[in-house]
């Protein structure tokens, strides 16, 4: 199996709103006490506009499977470790090192490998090495104006290659809500859908769609970059719906902003994808990551600007 991710997203700038405003004095925390570390905020005193926090993926209009559900089976390792040849959860080999660091994380990659955790049936103990994702936010992140991206979110620490560092959830929406809800936004709306493509066997693809937009998590404040620092993996732990986890790309330092394609592609191969147009005819919108190798355009997957098949639905 193969991710790929292809969905155009945006920066935005969204004011501050009153609600979330706070005093310089008290400390802004954009997760609202559900993750395992605070969120700040800076400059001090602002914040963005209001959205409901969640760590997890929720299920939205259309959605097939609840990402709530438990639906794998879980492995029987008792009194040995998770090793490949005997964990059912690591038929594809081992995840993580003894560091807790993705292992293969080279940069010579092209697509991300699947990767399967232990989940709450398994027998094996919650200091099981093949539990990274599940376990949440393990760096200080915070949440910071930029000049031309409006919000991004950046480190407050060291983060080693290879570290899991946050996800990007939000809503898990049907292809037709997809459609709706691009087709409801205008040149000056934040776009926060992505979509996940997944190759499976037999040529089949897997589609995942999620939508922080109302309903996320602090992944909704990444911005892209054609020069990542993180590379997003679909993680599946106790659903069939991956959690798309954001992992470092190289040591990030303290206080460098976070980023990854929002195309999905490692090293930014460029395709002639890169130079479609949207199909009103507009330019794509323009990104300002600054990096040597900046291709001057978001990312977009054209396949969700095609004609709605239902034009009359609200």
């Amino acid at each position: 199996m193969l991710a790929e991710t292809v969905e155009e997203r945006c920066s935005f700038a969204m004011a501050a709103s009153e609600e979330e405003s706070e005093a310089p004095t008290k400390q802004l925390d954009v997760a609202r006490g559900l993750e395992n570390l605070p969120v700040s905020v800076w400059p001090p005193g602002a914040g963005p506009g209001p959205f409901q926090y969640t760590p997890d993926h929720i299920v939205g209009p259309g959605a097939d499977i609840d990402p709530t559900q438990i639906t794998f089976p879980g492995c029987i390792c008792v009194k040995t470790p998770c090793l490949p040849d005997t964990c059912s959860c690591l038929r594809h080999g081992e995840n993580y090192d003894d560091n807790s660091c993705l292992r293969d994380l080279g940069s010579e990659a092209k697509y991300a490998e699947p990767v399967f955790e232990c989940n709450v049936l398994c027998q094996c103990s919650d200091l099981c090495r093949n539990r990274v994702v599940q376990k949440g936010l393990q760096f200080h992140l915070q949440v910071f104006k930029t000049d031309k991206k409006g919000w991004g979110l950046r480190t407050l620490e060291l983060i080693p290659k290879g570290k899991f560092v946050c996800e990007y959830a939000g809503e898990i929406l049907g292809f037709s809500e997809v459609q709706r809800r691009i087709h409801l936004q205008t040149i000056y709306d934040s776009n926060y859908i992505i979509a996940i493509k997944e190759h499976v066997y037999s040529g089949q693809i897997m589609e995942t769609f999620v939508d922080p937009t109302y309903v996320g998590n602090v992944g909704r404040f990444l911005n892209h970059s054609c020069e990542p620092n993180l590379l997003m993996i679909p993680v599946r732990i106790d659903s069939m719906v991956p959690k798309l986890a954001l992992f470092a790309a190289k040591d990030i330092l303290p206080e460098e902003e976070l980023s990854y394609d929002y195309s999905g592609r490692f090293l930014n191969l460029t395709g002639s994808e890169d130079k479609e147009r949207l199909d009103n005819g507009k330019l794509k919108k323009p990104c300002y990551c600054g990096t040597k190798l900046c291709t001057a355009f978001l990312p977009f997957d054209s396949s969700l600007y095609c004609p709605m098949k239902n034009p009359n639905i609200n």
